[in-house]
């Protein structure tokens, strides 16, 4: 049973992030992200323009160029990842006052619990940061992508 769920652009984007704060003196090319990462080309290099855009990742042209992250881990929250790639969480569609949207606004039993809950989840995503995310990374992954890594750059 799933109730709230990160689309695979918040996914890949949070990967990509994490993946890039474990490397953060280093550059990577939209290619080389999408293949140590096993995500598809076209879908991350959208992801990382909007991600550039909104300063969370610094971007560099040219042949020694790519994307890096420009934000402190530790000062990242995921409310701007969210907020950077336009995709917010909401867990009924009425949360954010439009009642027009459901027929059923008028006689809902479940609209005050799920304004409670979705103010629960909006603190969560307020307060967790990047970091938070490197932190709970798992080693044999990580030594996953560091050997994938190793084969995608030589």
């Amino acid at each position: 049973m799933t109730m709230v769920r990160f689309s695979k652009k918040i996914e890949y984007a949070l990967g990509t992030l994490q993946f890039l704060g474990m490397n953060p003196n280093e550059f990577y090319s939209a290619r080389e992200l999408s293949e140590i990462l096993n995500i598809p080309y076209e879908f991350l290099s959208k992801t990382l323009a909007k991600l550039a855009k909104s300063k969370i990742l610094n971007s560099n042209f040219g042949t020694k160029g790519g994307y890096q992250l420009s934000v402190n881990p530790k000062e990242l929250k995921f409310s701007q990842i969210l907020s950077a790639l336009d995709e917010p969480i909401n867990v009924v569609e009425c949360v954010y006052g439009d009642e027009d949207i459901c027929e059923r606004s008028s006689i809902c039993m479940i609209k005050t619990p799920m304004f409670q809950l979705q103010s629960k989840i909006n603190e969560l995503i307020s307060s967790t940061t990047l970091e938070d995310l490197l932190n709970f990374a798992d080693k044999s992954t990580i030594q996953n992508s560091e050997q994938k890594v190793k084969q995608v750059l030589g």
